[in-house]
């Protein structure tokens, strides 16, 4: 076996054991695209050699779904089919994990009426409520992994050669997960370990408040009275650990909703819908987005923030050191998954249940009650830098550092 096909088996077996975490008898559901396939051969086979009950695989193709936002109706956008989410949360209520394998181009859909766009997310969302719904408050396991494109590979190593760039993006990607080291599974559980021990720390201390301040960044965020940092691993509700996303850098929490005030600056490119906004800044008072301005991509923004009314405030609150090895790398990957494990992060859209004491079991209802947010949509999008400081403000007024220069202070 030569050392890239050890890398990726290695990597499927991440997926597949840390990621999902299949069990005996559960039924596994892969989204992926035409790119994933040597990948999901792999993932499919360690799964059923984990005791997979069936492994069901969704194929998407970038060609095709370009194609339909170029030349299909526009009735299309505002329709998502009845009997896709039906299947869907059918097949989360009997246990399924779901792992999606992500590849497409940060640029697939430039030049794309944005109008279209934002029905074709509004209406998955709504058609898949319910589904989102139980992954937020950890009913099922869920996880994200990337496999290159060559559209992906261009934008990310455009100064490399060209037939050498898919395999620059796959060592990339092989680092960032831990897929390249001699254990890969015993490294992911001392990085779990690693990242809890922040965790213990911030619910140790009970913030009330935090104050971010950077360049383009004056930004103060109320958090729930109780509110729970998490990190890396999850735990559904048959009480099986899983990795929602790999790689992973981030601890995380969720905003007081109407408790957000000031202007925060983007410090990376926001890869959405099939297009970059860039170098934009957000405004919040009360909690709500008042202003939003973006050099690159601003009515994709604007389309964002306008999808929902909880759309309109945040629901995550990240925090990544700057030293993290994704950010350490200096790789720029233009892909989510990969810049949000690079730096501080802020989430538009839903809240995660999990993030307040007792929100796995909360009604709609109670979790608004208890300040969080309920969205259609869930973005997040990169604020951190070697310039930014944060400040924990507890109850009677008093702060502490737990930021200084873009890493822990503590």
């Amino acid at each position: 076996m030569n050392d890239f096909q050890l890398k990726l088996e290695n990597y499927a077996g991440l997926a597949v054991k840390v990621g999902v975490n299949v069990q005996p008898g559960q039924t596994l559901v892969v989204n992926t695209t035409l790119e994933g396939a040597e990948l999901v051969r792999l993932i499919v086979k360690k799964a059923y050699e984990a005791g997979a009950y069936n492994v069901i695989v969704n194929w998407n193709d970038d060609v095709i779904n370009r194609t339909k936002y170029e030349l299909a109706p526009d009735k299309v956008f505002m329709e998502y089919p009845h009997w896709r989410a039906q299947e869907t949360i059918e097949l989360a209520e009997n246990g399924a994990a779901y792992l999606s394998v992500i590849s497409s181009s940060p640029d697939l859909l430039k030049g794309i009426d944005p109008e279209r766009i934002a029905n074709a997310q509004k209406a998955s969302g709504t058609a898949l409520q319910k589904w989102r719904q139980y992954m937020q408050s950890d009913k099922v396991s869920w996880s994200i992994v990337a496999v290159p494109s060559q559209a992906w590979a261009d934008k990310v190593f455009p100064d490399v050669a060209e037939e050498n760039r898919i395999h620059k993006l796959w060592d990339a990607i092989f680092k960032a997960t831990r897929a390249d080291v001699e254990n890969p599974i015993e490294a992911w559980k001392n990085h779990d370990g690693t990242l809890h021990e922040k965790v213990d720390y911030l619910n140790g201390k009970r913030y009330q408040k935090l104050h971010y301040t950077a360049p383009g960044t004056d930004l103060t965020i109320e958090l729930p009275q109780a509110h729970l940092w998490v990190g890396a691993g999850s735990t559904n509700e048959k009480g099986h650990e899983f990795m929602a996303n790999m790689p992973t850098e981030e601890v995380f929490t969720v905003p007081f909703k109407t408790g957000v005030n000031g202007t925060v600056a983007s410090t990376k490119p926001l890869s959405y819908g099939g297009n970059i906004i860039d170098n934009f800044s957000v405004t919040f008072k009360e909690g709500r987005i008042i202003e939003v301005k973006a050099e690159q991509g601003e009515e994709i923004l604007k389309k964002l923030v306008e999808t929902d009314e909880g759309s309109h405030y945040l629901g995550e609150v990240a925090l990544v050191p700057f030293n993290s090895p994704i950010s350490q790398s200096n790789v720029l990957f233009f892909n989510t998954l990969f810049d949000e494990n690079a730096s501080n992060h802020l989430a538009i859209g839903s809240s995660y249940a999990f993030c307040i004491e007792g929100g796995k079991q909360m009604s709609q209802e109670e979790l608004a009650e208890n300040g969080l947010n309920h969205s259609l949509t869930h973005v997040d999008f990169m604020i951190g830098s070697d310039k930014m400081n944060i400040d924990g403000i507890k109850p009677d007024g008093t702060t502490e550092a737990v930021f200084r220069n873009g890493d822990w202070a503590f």
